[in-house]
């Protein structure tokens, strides 16, 4: 990890962790324990359901914990309403969801828990690309190309006169917003005309059984089959960049390495002593579960200054209803030292 990520968190300590109290860490009456329902990103799913397993195996009286995927903006509609406690989110909330969480009066602490480099992927027999530049995949993605770009070689001369066979998330997907916006602009717009899935595992198996594919998705979905894909470098101006978690952390996958997060409930953390505990517990997990899963991690140090956030109250975002693209882990961090 670069050392700069470390500089300006240093004053961090044990006495400064210690010493918050806004989330109240006292026992409760064990009726008092609820349990807890977390919904959004399939991005982040693999990491909470792993992370949620772990606290249901290793603590007692541990409370059931369910974890489901809508997507980024399927789950922030429900958690906004109410109805869950935890949102998974592979973007920062957006303005209208922080519209509709200020009138349901749900107020929301942002914790980021990883990195991840948002992977284009092809068919493992796929001998041709290797790599793509930011302008190859607006022109296949923008919407003037519906029904008009649909094969290899109207992309790029020298591939082949191949039939290209798109896979992406739906539009309930943070990753189709962040990618949508890293790649068209903020005010562009995706066609529609491609196999559509909030449910990663689906575009994964649509890209590794059609040899004229091509897709996209978070990086831990990919690492996962990588024997039946190829994941594609990516060109933004400076030399193709392939996606992995040295060129993540060194600061050279962009635009399309981003933070994951979790938005906690802040009402639901203050009168559920069980939330209060699992969210403990999925920040000192995160960075060996985060790791193994297949995203990066923020440093330890992160993960305390995150905590620190936590259990202060510290609500609302450091993004103002949008992504932040070319973000190092670094100047994440930063932002939340001074949130």
């Amino acid at each position: 990890m670069n050392i700069k990520i470390w500089q300006w968190i240093s004053p961090l300590t044990a006495t400064a962790i210690a010493a918050i109290a806004t989330i109240s860490c006292s026992q409760s009456p064990v009726q008092d324990r609820q349990p807890i329902a977390i919904d959004g990103s399939s991005t982040v799913y693999p990491i909470t359901e792993a992370i949620a397993q772990a606290y249901q195996d290793r603590v007692s009286d541990a409370v059931n914990i369910t974890v489901n995927f809508s997507g980024t903006g399927g789950g922030f509609d429900k958690f906004c309403a109410g109805e869950t406690d935890i949102n998974n989110a592979s973007r920062p909330i957006q303005n209208d969801e922080m519209a509709a969480c200020k009138q349901a009066g749900v107020a929301y602490i942002e914790l980021p828990v990883a990195f991840d480099a948002l992977t284009v992927v092809v068919n493992d027999r796929n001998t041709w690309a290797a790599d793509i530049t930011l302008d190859e995949l607006k022109t296949i993605w923008e919407k003037a190309a519906q029904s008009k770009i649909l094969k290899w070689n109207q992309v790029r001369p020298t591939w082949p006169d191949r039939p290209l066979k798109l896979y992406g998330p739906g539009k309930d997907s943070g990753t189709y917003d962040y990618f949508t916006e890293a790649v068209l602009g903020s005010s562009g717009v995706s066609r529609d005309d491609y196999t559509a899935s909030e449910d990663d595992t689906v575009l994964v198996e649509g890209v590794s059984n059609d040899p004229d594919a091509l897709g996209y998705f978070g990086y831990a979905y990919y690492e996962q089959q990588a024997a039946a894909m190829k994941a594609i470098a990516v060109d933004s101006g400076r030399g193709a960049i392939s996606p992995s978690r040295e060129t993540v952390e060194n600061n050279q996958y962009q635009p399309l390495s981003r933070p994951l997060f979790i938005y906690i409930n802040l009402s639901e953390a203050q009168k559920n002593p069980a939330m209060k505990e699992f969210v403990d517990f999925y920040l000192d997990n995160a960075p060996q579960i985060v790791n193994t899963i297949g995203y990066v991690p923020l440093p330890k140090e992160g993960y305390n200054l995150i905590k620190i956030n936590f259990n202060r109250g510290k609500v609302g975002t450091v993004f103002g209803g949008k992504s932040q693209f070319n973000l190092t882990i670094g100047e994440l961090l930063k932002q939340e030292a001074q949130f």
